[in-house]
């Protein structure tokens, strides 16, 4: 389609317009003066479009979400947007998953509906509804014990830039033996309920920020012979409890130590960022995981751990 004049001059006055706004900081009482909301209260507009963009591309790739919204914005002079924003624009993610994978949820719900009404107990559907249940008891303990034992998590030594970067290059070693070694025999429809338990435990290990959520689980599936887009696949889905409570914890958290009207207002940008990026990841990588292998995620998280650590020690990044 051609634009005529007068609507490209539209679009650019629009264009320009929404940077302007963007670009100017929203300015908010007693951001310094609770924790829980600093990171969401002195961000700007343009920061949660980006932030966004970073969460939605990076959650469902192996490589992992919560150490880019660390990395990038720290790089950039930002600061850490903190756990609280992270968590709540994974909602973002959680409305593309939903989205994309609408007709896979309904139909194994359905499917687990009637199994359970019809006593079909080996139904496939319900196994594999169950399965992701129990793959998601393992995420809900460990958060909990974190949330008991690391009350201030978000600072603590787990989330450093040493140790971000040190589990990225562990994973990208995982993964690469996973795929030297695992056999890429079976399809969606032979998940069984042991895979769901098996890739929870797995997904556990994303509490670790630089993991990755998506990382562990892919692994965990290509070392249990699960076909590259099965197991993406799969790991889509049993994400979905997982990040959904991780988003709806955290939110309660903000909401209840107190969130300005002004200071929504990124975090709904950043969660609209969010769905949009994330959609285009979950389609993307499941086209490319059809015909090949997880070999450029291997050395980007590679590369990506061993750029941190080099910045670190030549005193270009603090450790924190």
């Amino acid at each position: 389609m051609t634009l005529s004049k007068r609507q490209w001059f539209v679009l650019l006055s629009a264009m320009s317009a929404i940077f302007c706004v963007a670009a100017f900081p929203i300015k908010v009482v007693s951001a310094q003066t609770n924790p829980v909301v600093s990171g969401v209260q002195s961000m700007n507009i343009l920061q949660a479009i980006v932030l966004g963009f970073v969460q939605g591309m990076t959650e469902f790739l192996p490589i992992s979400s919560t150490a880019h919204l660390k990395v990038v914005p720290v790089a950039l002079g930002w600061g850490d947007p903190g756990v609280a924003f992270t968590a709540i624009i994974q909602l973002g993610s959680i409305a593309a998953v939903l989205w994309y994978f609408w007709g896979d949820l309904t139909r194994i719900l359905k499917g687990a509906t009637r199994a359970i009404a019809l006593k079909d107990y080996h139904d496939h559907d319900l196994r594999l509804f169950i399965g992701i249940i129990l793959g998601t008891l393992p995420i809900i303990f460990f958060g909990l014990l974190i949330k008991v034992f690391i009350p201030d998590f978000d600072n603590s030594p787990i989330r450093s830039m040493a140790a971000i970067a040190t589990a990225s290059i562990v994973m990208a070693l995982l993964l690469g033996l996973a795929e030297k070694l695992g056999q890429r025999q079976r399809d969606f429809e032979h998940l069984t309920m042991k895979d769901g338990l098996l890739m929870g435990l797995a997904q556990s290990l994303a509490l670790i920020p630089g993991v990755s959520r998506s990382g562990s689980t892919l692994t965990a599936g290509l070392f249990m012979s699960l076909q590259r887009e099965t197991a993406a696949r799969f790991s889509f889905l049993l994400g979905i409890p997982a990040i959904t409570l991780a988003g709806l914890v955290e939110l309660k958290d903000v909401l209840k130590a107190g969130l300005s009207s002004a200071a929504i207002v990124p975090i709904v940008v950043g969660v609209i960022s969010a769905t949009i990026f994330s959609y285009i990841a979950i389609a993307g990588l499941l086209r490319f995981l059809k015909t090949r292998s997880t070999w450029v995620f291997i050395w980007y998280r590679l590369i990506f751990g061993v750029v941190i650590l080099s910045a670190i020690g030549a005193g270009l990044l603090k450790n924190s």
